[in-house]
């Protein structure tokens, strides 16, 4: 498994870190944020590409369900 970028490694630390002072807002400064959008996108379109990879086989499950004896 491929590590964490730089920004989302940066990014987690600084909300470890406003937890842990009881923080009530993070900023992030314009070029963060662009390199935090950037990073979480290439890691969906990955998590996009893999699920329709692995979706190839379906299987069919089937299930019958007679009621049973309800007066």
């Amino acid at each position: 498994m491929e590590q964490l970028s730089l920004a989302m490694r940066t990014f987690n630390d600084r909300v470890k870190q406003m937890n842990q002072t009881n923080g009530k807002q993070l900023v992030l400064s314009a070029q963060e944020a662009r390199s935090l959008h950037n990073d979480i996108f290439a890691m969906l379109t990955n998590i996009a590409e893999l699920a329709s990879k692995g979706n190839t086989e379906t299987d069919v499950i089937q299930i019958s369900v007679d009621g049973g004896g309800f007066k």
